[in-house]
């Protein structure tokens, strides 16, 4: 027998050497990394808190101010937040599900979803709200199916994608202009493109 704790006593078996407290360390990286999550909800709601108080709180007709969304996002991020926090110290997530997928991420796929997001906010003031949207729609719908293990898709596949995204978008940007009166970068000067 091996000095020290029995935990960290090493056991040989066929050649390789295992911790027997190894499902030990990974539980406890796990908590970690459970209750890392949850303090950053409860960071995040505090900075939001925070911000919610340089907001007018002045009410309008409705007698519900423009920081009350605010508000309310960041109390039920903080109690999110708590919950994870009580959740990973009491014994991990309960009811999680083993992960699916790869072990490891495809950064190919998640390159055309980011390409398509910094894409839409670069050229959504040239290309207007539609274009730009449309074109975001296309490059994340080929990450997102490149991150099933499927093929990025051709030019036709991509021309779909496109005009799918512009099925979606222009109705978002006619509902906005148009019903609720918000301006939004067009294409055209005519309002509707």
């Amino acid at each position: 027998m091996l000095g020290g704790s029995p935990a960290k006593h090493i056991a040989r078996g066929s050649g390789t050497f295992h911790y027997a407290n190894e499902a030990t360390m990974t539980e406890k990286s796990s908590v970690a990394g459970q209750t890392l999550v949850g303090v950053g909800a409860l960071l995040v709601g505090a900075v939001m808190a925070y911000g919610a108080t340089f907001i007018s709180s002045e009410a309008g007709y409705a007698g519900v101010g423009p920081n009350a969304l605010p508000w309310l996002v960041s109390v039920v991020l903080m109690v999110c937040g708590a919950w994870l926090v009580w959740e990973a110290r009491t014994g991990g997530y309960r009811e999680l599900e083993t992960p699916s997928g790869a072990e490891r991420g495809d950064w190919h796929a998640v390159a055309w979803v980011i390409g398509g997001v910094v894409a839409n906010a670069s050229l959504i003031t040239t290309l207007g709200f539609i274009l730009s949207c449309a074109l975001c729609f296309a490059l994340a719908v080929r990450g997102l199916r490149m991150a099933e293990g499927k093929a990025g898709g051709g030019a036709r596949r991509s021309l779909t994608d496109f005009v799918t995204g512009v099925a979606i978008s222009a109705p978002v940007f006619w509902l906005f202009t148009k019903l609720l009166a918000i301006n939004l970068p067009g294409l055209t000067a005519s309002g509707w493109l």
